[in-house]
């Protein structure tokens, strides 16, 4: 049937994902980085994405698509929320479960995180929380790596993070703004110890040098089995 259904252009898409979670219909999925309709059937057509996407990726057309199934997105959302009882009846998760999962958060370690967005291509060259700031600029592997990331590394610090193997461009343009319109009061890098993580380093280092401040800084560096290598 022809219908408006969403278009992504995959040249556009940083891979940030904000629009496969703003999608309640679980249409979008992300596949080697990059943003996909995986399921047009699923698509409501109303564009809760759009506003998500940062890069503008996200426009309606008009053309040929099955028809929105909103039974089948209803079956998806109980397998992945909810269970079904005996009688087949649409149910939600037992209490035993919920008791489980209310336990598992109040005893969780809380988040360090003081700002938002955190991705370096996502955040604003010029925000009140960089005033006076102890920056952090990670690989996006050290917080899965390391497991005292939150409480050694964010703690106390505004977070930046980034893949200069996944990411397009270069950082280093963008760094330099940040260090040279914001009174930062030191930078530190954490980068695992792959040589595809050099580029968050070198990209710092020109970023120090071209902003023409004198900070300190430090590259702190996280070994594939989780350590620091001194």
């Amino acid at each position: 049937m022809l219908r408006k259904i969403i278009k992504i252009e995959e040249e556009k898409c940083n891979g940030c994902g904000a629009c496969a979670t703003a999608c309640h219909e679980g249409a979008i999925e992300m596949i080697d980085g990059k943003a996909r309709l995986t399921r047009e059937h699923y698509c409501d057509g109303l564009g809760d994405c759009l506003p998500a996407c940062p890069m503008g990726a996200i426009t309606f057309e008009q053309r040929e698509a099955p028809a929105y199934d909103e039974e089948a997105v209803r079956q998806a959302k109980m397998q992945k929320f909810g269970v079904k009882l005996p009688c087949g009846c649409p149910g939600t998760r037992s209490k035993a479960i919920k008791r489980e999962a209310a336990t598992v958060r109040s005893t969780a370690v809380p988040s360090q995180l003081s700002q938002w967005p955190c991705q370096i291509k996502l955040v604003p060259v010029n925000a009140p929380y960089f005033e006076n700031a102890n920056l952090l600029i990670a690989a996006d592997c050290t917080a899965f790596a390391y497991g005292n990331f939150h409480n050694e590394f964010i703690r106390n610090h505004i977070t930046l993070i980034g893949c200069p193997k996944l990411d397009e461009g270069d950082y280093a343009d963008k760094l330099t703004q940040i260090i040279a319109n914001n009174n930062i009061k030191s930078v530190k890098v954490v980068r695992m110890e792959v040589p595809c993580c050099g580029g968050i380093e070198n990209a710092v280092k020109r970023a120090l040098q071209a902003s023409g401040k004198f900070i300190p800084w430090q590259v702190v560096t996280v070994s594939t089995d989780g350590s620091i290598l001194e």
